[in-house]
């Protein structure tokens, strides 16, 4: 078996394959439907990673919102949220931003090797902070992971963190909501950034499967031999 957890991937999109625009206020794409979905998602996981740039910029809690959810989970006798976990490159994070503070979730911060002292300075107090190298590599957070027992990651970005995944070719599931319309917007962020991908013109991923949440559409691919594998 490979030395890392199942990993899934999951985004939410526009038409022209837009994450965010460039406002400052966080642009919603996602169905009541689909956020649903994404909570359930979670709730089979064992870790939520997100990238420093996710956290400044949306402050998102990463939390089961779900109570029913929440009794399943303690009921097979796991926490009540997944693990957070984040990467950061500069060791710039906010400790009082909701990653941190919201819900009693384990949190892992991994960081360079040079940046450790900078890191546990700033973050401590709020978080396990983690060195992987000189530099950070989705691979060795992936082994730390597995190594602490994670065996079912979620990946919901950003773009960074999404595209190393993938060219890494270290995901085995892709599941990317599209909402109904454009945002046009080239400053804007896009689902991935610039760079050789595993799936190309001539291996394409398999696509396992389409669902309607309300007015978005989910697309769901298989990226490995390990797709659909149980817990």
């Amino acid at each position: 078996m490979p030395d890392r957890p199942y990993t899934v991937l999951s985004c939410c999109q526009s038409l022209d394959g837009y994450l965010d625009d460039s406002s400052r206020h966080r642009l919603v794409l996602s169905s009541t439907e689909d956020l649903d979905r994404v909570d359930a998602l979670r709730a089979s996981c064992d870790a939520i990673l997100v990238g420093a740039a996710t956290i400044r910029a949306d402050d998102p809690r990463l939390l089961i919102r779900s109570a029913a959810r929440v009794t399943q989970r303690l009921a097979a006798g796991r926490p009540v949220n997944p693990t957070k976990v984040t990467v950061t490159a500069v060791a710039k994070l906010d400790p009082t931003a909701a990653f941190f503070t919201a819900g009693d979730a384990e949190r892992l911060v991994y960081c360079a090797e040079d940046r450790l002292a900078e890191a546990r300075e700033a973050l401590g107090r709020v978080a396990n902070v983690v060195a992987v190298g000189g530099d950070v590599r989705m691979s060795a957070v992936a082994a730390d992971l597995h190594a602490r027992g994670v065996r079912r990651l979620l990946v919901e970005g950003g773009a960074t963190v999404l595209s190393q995944f993938l060219r890494d070719d270290l995901a085995d599931e892709l599941q990317v909501a599209v909402a109904p319309f454009f945002v046009g917007d080239a400053t804007a962020p896009r689902f991935v950034e610039e760079g050789r991908y595993p799936w190309t013109a001539h291996r394409r991923a398999r696509l396992a499967g389409t669902q309607a949440l309300g007015d978005v559409v989910l697309l769901r691919y298989a990226l490995s031999d390990r797709f659909g594998e149980d817990r």
